[in-house]
């Protein structure tokens, strides 16, 4: 039998969300999309009929998927309760809920059995924890983990389209300018009138904060990844610490990880493990190595540079790439649905 699904935003998330409904062909009697307007949009051939949120008509759904915006005013705190209260089972990615004890946060090559635990609310984890989890999961299962260090280099669509839209923006301003100047690459004062979604100029160049800074100088980006990976693995006692940055590519981030191994490992049982594990494409060494063009579309986390810390014991490096709005939120937010 069917499911009566519900997606509630229609920004990049809420889009992936049913460009893969429909590539994997979840079985969805009905499929209804709820947005702060009502409206038409095109996605694909398809077109969906958008229903006003404030409407408040959330009968017969069986599964909410809440894509939207997030805080006291975001769209799964002021409607997911009352979509749970119709009987839907609440898949959220936003970061509102992920962190209470009562919800569920889930990767489902990690912590599947977590899924039958929920009381009608899922929470779907940051985009980089996802990739992180996913690299490391199999060789957290089998020999734990004592410590991670992971710097990201972080697409731009990671902050929503209208991100993306100021890459593109910025660039293209500064190309045409190149054309009168020789070795110019910053962006006017004025930007020339250019409207930008960062606080600095994104287009060639790298900005070392995602979110806003913690009083420890921490963003709350780089707080996530602790938080919500100790939640996944159910292990507070691993050392976590990140960097995130935000770099000029449309999709798909970046990774650098290094990791200790609680128990004794070597790089043989590492590869071995790597080249098994569920949701990881591992590139031997002395292969093509992962890059984020290529991790576009995919719904793998794609794992590569392996290299043993010789300073240290049980230490190892990594290069994961994936893409952020596939397998970092809606694929495996689906993915989520499908285990139900």
């Amino acid at each position: 039998m069917g499911k009566n699904i519900a997606v509630v935003g229609v920004g990049a998330v809420g889009v992936e969300i049913l460009k893969i409904l429909k590539e994997r062909n979840f079985p969805a009697d009905k499929i209804r999309v709820f947005a702060r307007t009502k409206r038409e949009v095109k996605i694909g051939r398809d077109s969906y009929r958008v229903e006003a949120i404030s409407d408040e008509d959330f009968d017969n759904i069986d599964i909410a998927f809440f894509a939207g915006t997030e805080g006291a005013k975001g769209a799964s705190v002021q409607y997911a309760h009352k979509f749970i209260e119709k009987g839907a089972v609440v898949i959220d990615n936003g970061k509102d809920f992920r962190l209470k004890p009562e919800v569920p946060l889930v990767v489902p090559e990690i912590n599947k059995s977590d899924i039958f635990k929920n009381k009608g609310l899922i929470a779907n984890p940051n985009c980089t924890t996802i990739q992180m989890v996913v690299a490391l999961g199999g060789i957290f299962k089998r020999f734990g983990l004592e410590k991670i260090v992971m710097t990201s280099l972080q697409a731009t669509s990671g902050g929503g389209r209208a991100f993306a839209q100021s890459l593109w923006e910025e660039t293209k301003y500064i190309v045409e300018k190149n054309k009168e100047k020789k070795y110019f690459n910053q962006l006017d004062k004025d930007r020339n009138g250019t409207e930008s979604s960062f606080a600095d100029q994104i287009a060639f160049n790298a900005l070392p904060q995602i979110g806003g800074f913690n009083q420890d100088g921490f963003t709350s980006e780089e707080q996530k990844v602790v938080d919500e990976a100790r939640k996944i693995y159910g292990d507070n006692k691993i050392k976590i610490s990140s960097t995130c940055i935000r770099i000029p590519v449309f999709t798909s981030h970046s990774e650098s990880i290094y990791f200790k191994t609680a128990e004794p490992a070597g790089s043989e049982e590492i590869r071995k493990i790597l080249t098994n594990s569920e949701g990881v494409n591992f590139f031997k060494n002395g292969s093509k190595f992962p890059l984020a063009l290529g991790a576009e579309g995919s719904d793998l986390v794609h794992v590569g540079r392996l290299r043993l810390d010789s300073s240290e014991k049980n230490c190892f490096w990594l290069w994961a790439v994936a893409d952020n709005l596939r397998k970092g939120a809606a694929l495996n937010a689906v993915q989520i649905a499908e285990n139900l």
